[in-house]
């Protein structure tokens, strides 16, 4: 029963492992601490072997709890109640987590707010257009903690921002803000601007 446990244990926690670097930019920007957010983006090219490993050990458990036990014939009363951590119950409820923490990258979006664009555009010359380079980025939390903190600035009309292909296409008004304050917005959240690049 302990191995049971072991096992049990052992798939939460790859399960963990493996939506960290995803999970963490959420619980920075709700704990306001969006400096934090990249500290497990080294996790990363690992996710794979962490999901993979997720999935045996718990396809593992569920086959040592479903396999038919051996009957030891014997005439003694057994009045030992179940452990609920021994339970199927219980492993189904260590199951449904795992798949959520597994599946977290797809529904984080939720957790961020979304952003109201209130700018006023001065003079249409005045419009820039930006990409910036970004490392640290593993997922699309990461993309939506970027978008909301550079959202947050004034004179802000457009921020699209890719995790795959590391960077953030921003459109702005530079009399109201710099290409400076955006990469201090970016640098905030723990990613780190590389470059910029003036696209118009």
């Amino acid at each position: 029963m302990k191995t049971d446990n072991k096992l049990v244990g052992t798939g939460l926690l790859t399960a963990i492992a493996a939506s960290l670097c995803c999970i963490t930019p959420v619980l920075a920007l709700i704990a306001g601490t969006s400096g934090l957010a990249s500290n497990f983006s080294w996790l990363e090219p690992f996710r794979p072997y962490f999901i993979g490993l997720t999935i045996l050990v718990i396809g593992f458990a569920w086959y040592q709890k479903l396999k038919p036990q051996k009957k030891i014939d014997c005439k003694c009363e057994t009045t030992e109640k179940t452990n609920f951590m021994q339970t199927k119950s219980f492993l189904g409820i260590i199951t449904l987590v795992a798949a959520l923490l597994l599946s977290f990258p797809i529904y984080a979006h939720i957790f961020f707010p979304k952003p109201e664009n209130k700018t006023i555009i001065t003079q249409s010359s005045k419009i820039q257009k930006v990409e910036f380079t970004i490392k640290g980025m593993t997922c699309s939390g990461c993309e939506h903690h970027i978008k909301t903190e550079i959202s947050k600035l004034k004179g802000i009309i457009e921020v699209v921002v890719s995790y795959e292909k590391s960077n953030a296409i921003v459109k702005f008004d530079n009399k109201q803000t710099s290409i400076a304050e955006i990469e201090k917005a970016i640098n905030s959240t723990g990613y780190k601007s590389l470059k910029s690049k003036i696209i118009s």
